[in-house]
């Protein structure tokens, strides 16, 4: 009689280990989606090629203030993410606070990098080349951090919020957003160029396109393992 009445609890065990490891794995891809962010708009940056509306501000402002990009960003963050403790607590999960705390910093690191070992003169091709490499990383990671559902960034969670409050359309709201920040980048002299127009306003197909045929596929168990509450922590494609 002992034997079979154990059973389910063995079961139940086994189940919670298992959702356990999918919902590390879950955040193991954050961490890679945050780090290819990073990566991407770093390698945008050390060609002097433009990064993101957000990150071309914080670039700006950093300077005018004398702080480091990473150091700056995460103040930055923090100040947004009192928003979404007040009206957008579905947003918040630990994957908003991986990429407030790391993102920033994961531009820094990588630009610097790139930048030691690019020669004085970078030829054409070469910096078509790393453009090319850096909004397709930059695209990558996006999709992996969003698709990975384990909750949205402050900067990514504002329109979200805006459209839940006042039923506007997502996209126009979105675009809305970026543009101030463009504005801000420009009076702080940010790093924009070209290629913060295209991640601001031309990577949506090309994030939705890994989210099919990479991201989707590659976290289809671990999503599938989700909880009922963790279900709950929306991001930013919902609205999509």
């Amino acid at each position: 009689m002992a034997t079979p009445a154990s059973a389910p609890d063995d079961l139940s065990a086994e189940s919670i280990g298992h959702r356990r490891w999918r919902y590390i794995a879950r955040l193991l891809w954050v961490i890679v989606g945050v780090a290819g962010i990073g990566i991407g708009a770093g390698t945008l940056r050390s060609i002097g090629a433009g990064v993101d509306p957000y990150t071309a501000a914080n670039i700006g402002i950093s300077a005018a203030l004398g702080l480091d990009l990473g150091t700056y960003q995460l103040l930055s963050n923090l100040v947004l993410f009192v928003p979404m403790l007040i009206w957008g607590r579905r947003y918040i999960g630990v994957g908003s606070i991986v990429n407030m705390v790391f993102a920033g910093f994961a531009v820094q690191f990588a630009s610097d990098l790139i930048a030691a070992v690019l020669p004085a003169f970078v030829p054409t091709w070469l910096r078509l080349a790393l453009f090319l490499a850096g909004i397709l990383v930059f695209c990558l990671g996006a999709s992996l951090y969003m698709t990975a559902a384990l909750g949205t960034a402050p900067y990514d969670a504002l329109a979200p919020m805006i459209v839940d409050g006042t039923r506007a359309p997502y996209r126009a709201v979105r675009v809305g957003q970026d543009v101030f920040f463009l504005v801000l980048a420009l009076v702080f002299h940010g790093a924009v160029g070209f290629g913060t127009v295209v991640t601001a306003f031309f990577t949506g197909p090309l994030i939705e396109f890994f989210n099919g045929r990479v991201s989707t596929p590659l976290l289809r168990h671990d999503l599938e393992a989700r909880t009922p509450r963790q279900r709950r922590t929306r991001t930013a494609p919902d609205h999509l």
